[in-house]
């Protein structure tokens, strides 16, 4: 395989995590009489730009389909952060009913729907159908397609350029990074911004955040290499916020090179911050996988002493991040017996792999209860606090990443 971004071959694997199914494919009860579709979960790093990427086995249509079950307003915390987005790019980039903003992988609306409340022509672009028509039924224009350099031309010949891209959580999970981007910057007005909002490898490295890998996520961003592949296709990150969000995440802010966007400090903080880590080194990499193991081996051992003295534990968030370690710690229903979820969308249906039902949270009491193993940790503190009452009943919450900690 070559590096998706420089075409350099790729020679160094970053993690096995053998064998799983797509994170988001979430089984009906009829589907688990069939057969699953299994794919080895491998990453490799590129010893040229650094871009860290799974290896090629299937396409996105495989995951964004009609049975894609992620919907961004499931989480309270999401939103919040997405409605303090949208007021700072209308204030930031004095946005009006004269502009025009077009969000990559507009998901359910969660995020255009706060644009539409304050009069701003958005467009949201959204291969998948279920979320695309609950963003519809929030008043939201969606085109059902995925994004790259010909839809780009196509909507410029329509006289429609953006002054704000917004592209969160989807430049990850997009396979030719490079068509992506060189739609970027053929959308984008010759003073319009771009933000990108990606989970940081600096924090997936310092943390061994490895739930985060899964099929839908091709490439492992860091800002050198982002930057490296905007300078290709004449755009320029000038400024960078560094975000807690998804166990910290970094937002970019780019332009066209000639813009007037003059480049703030920030930039040149990461880029240090990474440097200082070693990530244009292999060295970086090293020992990961052995650090990924003794987290797996950390929750397995505390899930079999459980069942060993006959207590009760449950999950909760049937997230793609849980799918990934339940399936690479091979746990089953019976370690973990349910999880669960507040999205209407999984409840009712199966983990992909381990086979583990999903329920609602309503469903979800502290009597008899003993421990909630949390999947999404980057949550967890809006797990808890939802979930307080269950503490008057002895339950106890647990963190398996980056190591076992139980609250």
């Amino acid at each position: 395989m070559k590096c998706r971004h420089c075409h350099t071959e790729l020679e160094h694997l970053f993690v096995d995590l053998g064998f799983a199914p797509p994170s988001n494919s979430y089984l009906s009860k009829c589907d688990l009489s069939k057969p699953e579709i299994s794919l080895p979960l491998r990453v490799r790093v590129c010893h040229s730009c650094w871009l860290v990427q799974t290896e090629d086995y299937t396409q996105p249509e495989t995951f964004f389909n009609e049975g894609y079950a992620y919907f961004s307003s499931a989480s309270q915390s999401w939103l919040a952060h997405a409605k303090d987005y949208a007021l700072q790019m209308q204030k930031r980039l004095n946005l009006s009913s004269q502009s025009l903003v077009v969000e990559l992988a507009s998901n359910d609306g969660y995020l255009l729907k706060n644009f539409v409340q304050a009069q701003i022509p958005c467009l949201g672009v959204e291969p998948t159908h279920s979320t695309a028509e609950a963003a519809r039924a929030l008043g939201i224009l969606v085109m059902e397609e995925f994004f790259g350099q010909s839809l780009a031309h196509q909507l410029c010949k329509e006289g429609k350029q953006a002054d704000l891209i917004a592209a969160n959580n989807v430049y990850a999970h997009v396979p030719d990074i490079n068509d992506f981007t060189q739609g970027i910057a053929t959308l984008l007005k010759p003073q319009g911004v771009v933000t990108i909002e990606f989970p940081h490898l600096m924090q997936l490295l310092k943390h061994t955040q490895f739930d985060t890998i899964y099929h839908e996520h091709f490439s492992y961003l860091s800002l050198y290499t982002v930057n490296k592949i905007f300078e290709l296709f004449g755009l320029r990150i000038f400024d960078v916020q560094e975000l807690s969000t998804h166990g910290g995440s970094l937002r970019i802010f780019g332009c066209q090179a000639s813009a007037k966007w003059e480049e703030q400090p920030s930039v040149d903080v990461v880029l240090e911050q990474e440097k200082r880590l070693g990530m244009q080194t292999l060295a970086a990499y090293h020992g990961f996988q052995q650090r990924v193991d003794a987290i797996k081996d950390a929750l397995v051992t505390f899930l079999i002493e459980q069942k060993r003295e006959n207590k009760k534990v449950v999950a909760y968030g049937a997230a793609a991040k849980g799918n990934t370690l339940l399936n690479y710690a091979g746990i089953r229903p019976d370690l973990l017996a349910v999880v669960f979820d507040a999205a209407l969308s999984k409840q009712g249906k199966y983990m992909p792999g381990s086979h583990i039902p999903i329920l609602p949270p309503s469903e979800l009491s502290g009597e008899g209860l003993d421990y909630v193993v949390i999947l999404p940790w980057n949550i967890a503190h809006e797990v808890i606090q939802q979930n307080a009452a269950m503490r008057a009943h002895g339950v106890r919450f647990v963190l398996a990443v980056p190591e076992l900690v139980i609250l």
